[in-house]
């Protein structure tokens, strides 16, 4: 089984409670059992996570080597320059060393549900929008990459993984694909 779930921004991509107890967990919103997140979305962050009970499709999405693009739609402070996100393209350092090329582009404001709570607005410096799409997980990645390039993420939200996309699902909502279980190679 293969769930698509629309992880609303403050829920912990996790079943157990929140030793905070600052925010919600899955547990919240899925009631299904036997299904484990395939990677992770920060609980800063919204949109797609998948969760399966195939621990082989679980590590086949979630698992670097196998370079299942993660996509996202980047609310960043500022304009982007055509030299930052050709900085972005290129793959940027981070403390953790140098991220692999992103495919990148700008968008148009994009049609998404209000964020709860709403971002911060200064009046005097705008925001735009930009797609980063990326194929390795380290933590807060796509954050990261855009503050180095000097374009703070404001709001971001992940729209596919691989081939599913969020399509159609609110904040909160998940859909359930049944699939065959993987077997194991003999």
């Amino acid at each position: 089984m293969l769930v698509l779930f629309n992880k609303p921004y403050g829920v912990l991509s996790q079943f157990t409670s929140d030793p905070l107890g600052s925010g919600g967990t899955l547990r919240d919103f899925i009631p299904l059992r036997g299904v484990y997140p395939s990677g992770r979305l920060d609980k800063d962050s919204e949109g797609l996570l998948l969760l399966t009970d195939d621990g082989v499709l679980q590590h086949r999405i979630s698992h670097p080597r196998h370079k299942s693009w993660k996509t996202y739609w980047t609310q960043v402070e500022g304009r982007p320059t055509d030299e930052q996100l050709e900085r972005l393209r290129q793959g940027v350092i981070l403390k953790d060393g140098p991220t692999r090329p992103a495919r990148v582009r700008t968008l148009p404001e994009p049609d998404l549900w209000p964020r709860d709570p709403p971002i911060r607005v200064r009046q005097s410096i705008p925001t735009a929008w930009i797609e980063i799409a990326i194929h390795e997980g380290r933590n807060r990645q796509v954050r990261r990459m855009t503050a180095a390039v000097g374009l703070p993420t404001l709001r971001l939200v992940r729209v596919a993984v691989g081939d599913w996309r969020l399509d159609g699902l609110r904040p909160g909502e998940y859909r359930v694909l049944q699939q065959p279980r993987s077997r194991a190679r003999s």
